[in-house]
């Protein structure tokens, strides 16, 4: 059984919220939806839903025009359905379009979740279950415990934490790799970065969106300033050599030596 589908997709790139509250992220969500972003991902933890829900409704798209992703904290295992009630209320919305377990638990209680999310799916309060920062191993043992595929697997993917495997493991079994964090969990300075960058006239930002993409793996990006909002939707103007993708997968492998020297 399938955790459900988005009609359109995931776009290339979704506007992340963590860390913006209040004011200036009801006004940021407002002016990237204005932009053309058309997914917002936040999170019960990130604790700006009220706010999030307010720069939606002060922008004039149709809500069947949106994607609205919110996440679960782990930590609230045994009150899934008050927490995605509160949620709700605070977005303004009759439902989410998809709703992500933040972190796995262990085994029973990730599987104790999971059969909450699928009866919030089944009851039309979100569109699509998923999951976050899970490993292939706690994918794989989710999917055989509840024979419940996610949709979505939201992961830091970015070069520091780059895996060849887990793409293809992940769409053999038809579930969306989705990256996380693209650019706080990355060298923004790395020289690999930077000379790619300044090959291509780009930022470094962009150049890590782009090579999300390179992999088929959109990501979620935070951005606050109009410009900086703008050109992460700039990605599909461009495109990497091989060489350079491959150069960028790479970044991480002396650092990982190291570590297990």
């Amino acid at each position: 059984m399938s955790g459900g589908t988005l009609p359109s997709g995931l776009p290339p790139v979704s506007l992340g919220t963590w860390q913006m509250w209040g004011r200036a992220a009801s006004r940021s969500v407002r002016e990237a939806l204005d932009l053309g972003y058309r997914c917002v991902d936040t999170a019960t933890g990130y604790r700006n839903e009220q706010a999030v829900g307010a720069g939606i409704r002060a922008s004039d798209i149709e809500r069947d025009d949106l994607l609205i992703v919110t996440k679960f904290p782990e930590e609230d295992a045994g009150r899934e359905h008050e927490t995605l009630s509160r949620s709700l209320d605070l977005l303004g919305v009759e439902y989410v379009d998809l709703w992500l377990m933040h972190g796995p638990l262990d085994a029973e209680g990730s599987l104790a979740v999971w059969r909450r999310f699928v009866e919030a799916r089944e009851a039309g309060l979100v569109r699509a279950i998923g999951v976050s920062n899970f490993r292939p191993s706690q994918v794989d043992d989710l999917v055989a415990r509840s024979g419940v595929v996610p949709a979505v697997n939201q992961v830091a993917f970015g070069p520091w934490y780059f895996d060849p495997a887990l793409a293809p493991h992940h769409a053999a079994l038809g579930i969306v790799v989705q990256g996380h964090s693209p650019f706080s969990e990355n060298d923004l300075e790395h020289p690999v970065l930077r000379t790619t960058a300044e090959r291509h006239g780009r930022s470094v930002h962009q150049v890590l969106l782009r090579w999300h993409l390179e992999h088929g793996v959109p990501t979620v990006a935070k951005a606050v300033s109009p410009a900086h909002l703008a050109a992460n939707l700039t990605v599909n103007d461009f495109s990497l050599t091989p060489a350079e993708v491959t150069a960028i997968d790479h970044i991480a492998d002396g650092a990982r030596a190291g570590a297990v020297s």
